[in-house]
């Protein structure tokens, strides 16, 4: 089920709502239910999963804020690491957790790269709730500098098939097979929440990014099946057209200003994600969401877990604290989300305090008390 999520409407005025076309106040996340089973009295319980890396810290950060806005949220929070196996405890509860809340919000957890490594924690919790839809939202923000003005696109990817099935094996010693799985079904169904999604927040044009040139079967099938879903779209207005992935990179960093709903198999919206990032400031400045039918999991939008800063107190907590705002607004609490969303773009846009990675030298802890102070 989709609900109009946004941050708040222009940049510079209130964020009110979180979305795609006004990551100030427009809110654009897709919401799970309208009544979350785990309201209590008017609260609402969220699993909260820290992650590794700087995730303690933005997490940290978050919880400041809430406290100082008297957001109505009671947190269940769980330590889990991505170098944790499958069996470790924590995980289960966590798990069980989000099963019994319905909404969570998460940093990133690492993943192992060696090859006897267990699988990634952050896809296994999406394949196993079914949250299907990853949404990461691309807008500049007032008073910030970048190569390119006018960003404002959204990426919709599909979240539990393509490169991410996991189907591998070593048919020969030096011979790897990965399967790459797409289905109709998972197609339409991905194609249908891009385009409710332009439709619910006043977009204008959906993109199919693909590489049908080549694999003619896997992504010719998600093309089609795009292309079938946008005619059931024609009357509303909105555009549909396409793009090969190779060609849709080079196009993102040299005239961004042309995307506005870009909807992709799992790899192909890991990739742009991170290109999109780069466009509005960087990793610590995207917020996202992975939403199901019935489970909603906030996170930032770039996936690094920054272990490189971690501790240092110089991480940048905006893709923690927005996504959460969109998780407020997918909670129905537009009063908190707009509150902390406009404090959020009015300390990066007066420029007073600004962690490194925005060309300051604040630490996260100074950045977290100016957005309280700007509440």
């Amino acid at each position: 089920m989709l609900r109009q999520l946004s941050l708040a409407k222009p940049w510079a005025a209130t964020l009110s709502k979180m979305g795609p076309r006004a990551m100030s106040s427009s809110s654009i996340v897709p919401q799970v239910q309208d009544t979350p089973n785990s309201k209590l009295g008017g609260r609402y319980t969220v699993t909260l999963i820290p992650g590794d890396g700087i995730g303690q810290e933005t997490a940290s950060a978050v919880k400041t804020i809430f406290k100082a806005a008297r957001v109505p949220v009671d947190w269940e929070q769980f330590d889990v690491s991505g170098y944790t196996t499958a069996e470790d405890l924590t995980f289960k509860q966590s798990v069980e957790s989000l099963r019994r809340n319905k909404v969570g919000l998460k940093g990133i957890l690492y993943t192992p790269v060696a090859f006897t490594s267990h699988a990634s924690f952050n896809v296994t919790i999406r394949k196993d709730l079914d949250m299907y839809a990853s949404l990461v939202l691309c807008k500049n923000i007032p008073g910030l500098p970048t190569r390119h003005k006018d960003v404002d696109f959204a990426i919709i990817r599909e979240n539990t098939e393509g490169e991410y099935s996991g189907l591998e094996h070593q048919s020969y010693p030096g011979v790897v097979e990965s399967l790459k799985v797409i289905t109709r079904t998972k197609s339409e169904r991905i194609a249908r929440f891009a385009f409710d999604f332009a439709l619910r927040n006043g977009r204008k044009k959906v993109t199919c990014i693909h590489k049908a040139n080549i694999m003619k079967l896997a992504d010719g099938l998600f093309l089609n099946t795009c292309r079938e879903v946008s005619k059931e779209y024609a009357s509303s207005g909105i555009k549909f057209d396409d793009m090969i992935v190779d060609n849709a990179s080079m196009q993102l960093v040299s005239k961004p200003q042309q995307f506005d709903v870009m909807v992709m198999p799992n790899l192909y919206g890991n990739i742009v994600s991170n290109v999109g990032a780069g466009l509005v400031g960087g990793p610590g400045l995207v917020p996202g969401c992975n939403i199901g039918r019935e489970y909603a999991m906030f996170e930032p939008g770039c996936r690094h877990v920054a272990k490189d800063i971690q501790g240092r107190n110089t991480a940048n907590p905006s893709a923690m604290i927005l996504s959460a705002v969109m998780m407020l607004r997918h909670l129905g609490l537009d009063e908190q989300a707009n509150m902390i969303a406009n404090a959020v773009i009015k300390t990066i846009e007066t420029g007073a305090v600004r962690t490194p990675d925005l060309g300051g030298k604040s630490t996260t802890t100074d950045f977290t008390f100016a957005v309280i102070d700007n509440l």
